[in-house]
């Protein structure tokens, strides 16, 4: 009986000496994050609005709202309002990161109480953990955003993205040139955890 050829012992011979081919693990994505998602509440049983969640800054004829866009917290609204933040969030949020990655997300809300107001976008500042973040990157929502002046009860939104690694759980100040608000930790972060409480009973734990 003829025995195999000297191509056939070759390739059998290479492949004990590799071993088994195994499969490669599949590259990091978004699915890495699995984890993490899993620590947080369903979306759909929460019912916070959105100004119970958004820290303000008023000078002089200027209004300034701004709302974190973080899962962990826009989770915990109302359905309609989370829906809303999120869409927001996944429509401009890349626009505004500019290849950053994992960015924190706000968004930015301006409104005049008179004719002829003018704001500097690049003024608004966060402080988190003792660092301050300045924004890196600005993703406008409505028109004429650039023109860095309102008209009478107009309003004016964007996406902001600041470096990541926020952790919106301990503090959150919000600056605007030489006014600030404080009131995250003190106010805000016990109404998230009574909220969040809330939702995983509804949830059934």
């Amino acid at each position: 009986m003829k025995g195999p050829t000297l191509p056939t012992l070759l390739l059998v011979s290479s492949l004990v000496s590799c071993g088994p081919v195994l499969p490669s693990p599949d590259p990091p994505g978004p699915e890495g994050a699995a984890v993490e998602a899993s620590e947080l509440v369903p979306p759909g049983l929460g019912t916070l609005v959105q100004d119970q969640i958004t820290l303000r800054i008023q000078k002089d004829q200027l209004l300034i709202k701004v709302t974190p866009l973080d899962e962990q917290v826009i989770r915990l609204t109302a359905p309609d309002t989370y829906g809303r933040l999120q869409s927001l969030a996944r429509a401009h949020g890349e626009r505004a990161a500019r290849g950053m990655v994992s960015p924190s997300l706000f968004l930015v809300s301006l409104f005049s109480y008179q004719p002829d107001v003018t704001y500097e976008p690049e003024d608004l500042l966060l402080v988190n953990r003792g660092i301050r973040y300045r924004p890196r990157g600005i993703a406008p929502i409505t028109p004429s955003w650039g023109t860095q002046r309102l008209g009478q009860q107009e309003t004016r939104m964007a996406v902001y993205a600041f470096d990541g690694g926020m952790e919106l759980e301990t503090d959150l100040i919000v600056e605007y040139q030489e006014l600030r608000n404080e009131i995250w930790r003190d106010r805000i972060i016990p109404l998230l955890k009574a909220e969040e409480a809330k939702v995983r009973a509804r949830a059934g734990g």
